[in-house]
């Protein structure tokens, strides 16, 4: 399936980023994005969150001919650079077999959209396909502490050149790395990295600074610094654009913090592994004072093993979980709520269900005293909730600023 050719004649200036992985491909796409622009380079982003050229944001279809057409846009106004959040849909419908990918970066793999691909094998062989279809002498950059990256090793051709990258919060380190969390310092303000000593590492100076808060985020920026080495760009550019990126909207962002009031938080954590990400953060800004207070769910039609999971990844690690409906789609909220709080038993917090969303975040607003945090997550940046084939106006952050604003 190998080497891909340009698009059209108008691709081929085009140097293009793909970023896929199941959590915190969004981030990583901004951070990268903002290196680019560090470096004064012109930069169209396409994400989840939508799609932006440089500072302007630009409609989306959801065609691959919209995607081209976005690119052939940007290709006339002199865009060089692209940098793009690649689903596991997109590229299992071919998308890198058609456009051509000249980097290619894999942030981690957990239980998530099996529905959709029957399985995890299939599942790991769409984001798979990002890698394969690289060319001669490109770049692959890697996770090295996540296991499902050794498999994609082995797919990648032996003259694609890799990059490795690594936090401790994932386990244990599999593959040496080239860039490698050596501690982190977490709080309100963002997330500081010092590096392990290394060349990337000292081209860098040594740290990494990003507004986005949590470990999970300093695995992110890990990746998206070793994706602006590779793709030639200056080092303190590199270092300057992670710097500067602003907080992704629904990505663990701080609607309110305070000596006299909780830490509320609006996250889009919808996995086991995410909530367990989510909720250490949340816990290193609670102190040893503070209670940890999460408003969760799981979404319908998709995925019922990752529920008691998630339960489970929450009840060990928040003094108090709500558990709530999240889209339920055609599944019956209650059943699915039964789902989580099997994986919530045995844990250290205590629990309760709320099915009404808006009745589970007043709530735990409600419940939070100064220095606790209140992380309400899943939904993050979504404005409806699914259900019964209607979405149905629902935005968490507008919910708990009209509460916080009374």
């Amino acid at each position: 399936m190998r080497p891909v050719a340009a698009a059209a004649p108008w691709a081929a200036p085009l140097f293009t980023v793909g970023v896929t992985g199941t959590n915190g491909k969004t981030s990583t796409t901004w951070m990268i994005a903002a290196a680019l622009r560090a470096a004064a380079l012109s930069t169209l982003r396409i994400s989840t969150l939508g799609v932006a050229l440089d500072d302007e944001a630009w409609p989306r279809g959801k065609k691959f001919s919209d995607f081209l057409g976005l690119l052939e846009r940007a290709a006339a106004r002199g865009c060089r650079h692209a940098v793009i959040e690649a689903t596991s849909l997109a590229l299992a419908q071919g998308y890198a077999r058609t456009w051509r990918f000249d980097l290619g970066v894999f942030t981690n793999l957990s239980p998530d959209h099996f529905a959709t691909h029957g399985s995890w094998e299939h599942y790991l062989a769409a984001k798979a396909q990002l890698f394969m279809a690289l060319g001669p002498g490109r770049t692959a950059v890697l996770n090295a502490a996540d296991p499902h990256a050794l498999y994609i090793d082995q797919a990648i051709p032996a003259d694609v050149e890799r990059r490795w990258f690594a936090a401790p919060g994932r386990g244990e380190r599999l593959h040496t790395a080239d860039l490698e969390a050596a501690s982190l310092e977490v709080s309100v303000a963002g997330t500081r990295v010092q590096l392990q000593p290394s060349p990337a590492a000292t081209a860098l100076g040594g740290v990494l600074e990003t507004r986005m808060i949590g470990e999970v985020f300093a695995e992110n920026a890990l990746a998206a610094a070793l994706a602006g080495l590779a793709a030639g760009l200056p080092p303190d550019a590199v270092a300057r654009g992670i710097a500067a990126c602003p907080v992704v909207p629904g990505r663990f962002e701080v609607l309110a913090h305070g000596d006299d009031r909780a830490t509320i938080v609006i996250d889009y954590a919808h996995s086991p592994d995410a909530l367990a990400h989510t909720c250490k953060a949340a816990r290193a800004l609670a102190g040893g004072a503070g209670r940890v207070i999460v408003v969760f769910g799981a979404g319908g039609d998709a995925t019922p093993s990752k529920r008691a999971p998630m339960g489970a990844a929450v009840g060990v690690r928040a003094d108090l979980a709500i558990v709530t409906s999240d889209n339920p789609r055609d599944e019956d909220p209650a059943a699915i709520a039964a789902m989580v709080v099997e994986g919530l038993r045995g844990g250290r917090a205590s629990w309760t269900v709320a099915l009404d969303r808006k009745t589970a975040i007043t709530r735990a607003i409600g419940e939070a005293r100064p220095g606790d945090v209140v992380v309400i997550a899943g939904k993050g940046h979504e404005q409806g909730q699914v259900i019964r084939g209607r979405s149905l106006p629902f935005s968490d952050a507008e919910v708990a600023r009209r509460w916080l604003a009374r």
